[in-house]
């Protein structure tokens, strides 16, 4: 069998195509299923494939941080020849940049000192590149820097060597305070606060984009990207994500995008800007008609590409006239702070990109994956990406059965049966659909926690029953055994809602006996169980992160830095719970240290004010919960990063103990 394509990516989508629906392999985030049927089998005519778009994007900025801010080069390349098999053509190569940041600082005339006061630790990133966050974590150690260049060069080379075009990082206004001082004229403006943070670690400075000093800057830093790196002409830059503007005055806004656009031309005349439209659904009161045209018109059409970043449930497109004539790339967003937690929105993605084609006057230039987390919910990603190559929506139900045999490498009614009903419940979330998991077992204690799911629980315990039963034929597939995994931690996380229902009514009651009963069952068997699950399989490990983290250090004084930046974007995500569980992960360790222990103080402080008769204070429990919570990210244990016990006799044990 042959297989070519107009680029090695087109060529990889193709073998991953043949591979795929004719030898019924699978490769996904979790593992692969590659037992190959012997002789291959061979085409009757030959197949041709074409996209219906010409890019085929893929990462969130966000991604950086939330997942690959630790990996080696063994890690990147796997994901890189991931992409090649999905037909990825277009990505972000964001790594190293801060070291030529540094670089452009330190000829500017700011000393190391400034520049530590403004990087963020490795894990917050993301959003110190984004104009968010400053500070917080850091300062970046030197050999941080020396590692990430190594990895950008073996990045940018292994994407371009499959035909990827990679996307480089550019100016977007903001400066360090530091800069202020080496240029006192220079006309600069304190943006307001993001998220919960205050001015101590945000309120960054934008740059006006009159003052001369922006191009220079911009120049500057991209003519040093591009000396270093190469280029495929595509950069990126995010001015305003989740930051309201100086002014809504229209004029103001497209001068901000021009300067940005022409401190990138004056790098590189071919320049082509990408910009996130995260920031037009994320705040629309402000971003209205008039003020989307406008930061849209202050570049020539066609030489920006906007991403429609959560467009499977809130698409810009549709109401901007098809981004007023700027190409856009319909985006699936998916995951919010890389959750662990079931959940999709087949329906969407299967008819949303195909509307977005036909729409009046369409400027969709392709498809795109933006999650901010991944390692997750591989079936929604294998969708989306096959789908980046159809011409028409799939049929799903029977879509989903063959993913089953492909994913286990064998037909199995059981199998295919639970899929179906995951499909039609857990992934198929309908209307406006935000992916956050607000389960009670992985956010802060209150008598007012949300437990409303868009899909049936039954559904969910059904296909937990329906896997088990699969388990004699299946064991000893891995990707079935992360997804028995996967699938009975959903089925535990609706099983500790309704604990916590019985917590609240026994409280609310005065029923002590009953609060006794349903809270010591959560916390002394519910949770520990969960935990023990969860720690049989090497992707559930919070070791494994905590490892990953240690393992980029040179020195035990890094080693505890870039430890004590995974725990806390895991949990507090900034110095007093600022965005507090954001980040959540279900994870062995992390659920019996963190979740239960936040549990058993709540249980315990509800027991004692039945006991006491005085009433339960939200505030004083928080003040209390906080010190819990912080006494995890610096609590020095160390967790295992090899699982232990036996994934399929945990879930067994967990379904006859719980089973409803």
């Amino acid at each position: 069998v042959a297989v070519t394509g107009s680029s090695g990516v087109a060529a990889a989508a193709g073998l991953y195509r043949y591979l795929r629906d004719f030898c019924g392999c699978h490769v996904s985030w979790s593992g692969a299923q590659l037992r190959l049927p012997d002789p291959l089998p061979r085409l009757r005519a030959e197949i041709r494939a074409a996209a219906p778009g010409r890019y085929r994007y893929y990462q969130n900025v966000c991604a950086q941080s939330y997942s690959f801010a630790w990996w080696d080069w063994a890690r990147w390349e796997r994901e890189i020849d991931w992409m090649a098999l999905s037909g990825i053509n277009l990505a972000p190569a964001f790594a190293g940049q801060e070291a030529v940041w540094q670089r452009v600082y330190h000829n500017l005339g700011l000393n190391q000192s400034e520049i530590d006061k403004y990087f963020t630790g490795p894990a917050f990133l993301a959003w110190n590149r984004m104009g968010n966050l400053r500070r917080w974590a850091g300062p970046l150690p030197p050999a941080w820097h020396l590692k990430q260049l190594y990895l950008q060069y073996r990045i940018v080379e292994r994407m371009r060597s499959l035909g990827m075009t990679t996307v480089l990082p550019a100016f977007a206004g903001h400066v360090p305070q530091g800069i202020l001082q080496v240029f006192p004229r220079m006309n600069a403006t304190r943006l307001g606060s993001w998220s919960h943070f205050d001015c101590t670690y945000s309120c960054i400075y934008l740059l006006d984009p009159e003052d001369p000093m922006f191009q220079v800057i911009g120049t500057l830093f991209l003519k040093e990207l591009i000396k270093e790196f190469g280029t495929d002409h595509v950069y990126s830059a995010d001015t305003f994500n989740e930051m309201t503007p100086l002014s809504s005055d229209p004029a103001y806004l497209s001068r901000v995008s021009n300067a940005v656009f022409r401190s990138m031309t004056g790098a590189d005349p071919e320049a082509l800007w990408l910009m996130q439209g995260w920031l037009f659904q994320h705040q629309p009161d402000f971003w209205q008609p008039a003020q989307v045209r406008a930061l849209l018109h202050g570049v020539p059409l066609g030489r920006m590409i906007v991403l429609d970043l959560f467009a499977e449930s809130k698409p810009v497109y549709q109401w901007t006239e098809s981004f007023y004539g700027q190409p856009f790339i319909w985006c699936m967003l998916h995951n919010f702070g890389g959750n662990h937690g079931l959940f999709g929105t087949v329906e969407a993605i299967n008819h949303g990109p195909f509307m977005a084609w036909r729409f009046p006057n369409s400027t969709m230039v392709g498809t795109g994956l933006v999650p901010e987390g991944i390692e997750q919910n591989d079936m929604v990603y294998e969708l989306m990406n096959e789908l980046g190559w159809r011409q028409e929506p799939l049929n799903l139900p029977s879509w989903v059965s063959r993913y089953a045999e492909r994913r286990y490498g064998a037909p199995n009614a059981a199998a295919a049966g639970a899929w179906r009903l995951l499909l039609r419940s857990v992934y198929n979330c309908t209307g406006v659909c935000v992916n956050h998991n607000r389960s009670p077992l992985v956010r802060r204690p209150s008598l007012h926690m949300d437990t409303e799911l868009w899909y049936n629980a039954s559904d969910v315990y059904e296909a937990w029953r329906l896997l088990l039963s699969a388990s004699t034929e299946l064991g000893s597939s891995p990707t079935f055994r992360y997804d028995l995994v996967d699938v009975t931690r959903q089925a535990a996380q609706q099983l500790v809602s309704n604990y916590y229902l019985d917590i609240r009514s026994a409280f609310q009651s005065h029923a002590l006996p009953e609060l006794l009963t349903a809270g010591g069952v959560l916390v002394y068997d519910l949770l520990p169980e969960l935990d023990s699950l969860l720690s049989s399989h090497s992707l559930f490990l919070l070791g494994r992160w905590l490892e990953s983290a240690r393992a980029v250090a040179t020195s035990d004084w890094e080693a505890e830095q870039y430890e004590l930046n995974t725990r806390n974007q895991l949990t507090l995500w900034g110095p007093s719970g600022n965005i507090l569980d954001y980040a959540n992960k279900q994870l062995g360790g992390l659920v019996l240290d963190y979740y239960g222990v936040r549990w058993s103080l709540f249980v315990s402080v509800l027991v004692e004010s039945l006991n006491s008769g005085h009433p339960f204070h939200q505030d004083e429990f928080n003040q209390a919960v906080f010190q819990v919570e912080r006494g995890f990210v610096y609590n020095e244990k160390r967790y295992p990063a090899v699982p232990t016990g036996d994934t399929l006799e945990i879930s067994r044990k967990l379904f006859l103990k719980y089973y409803p």
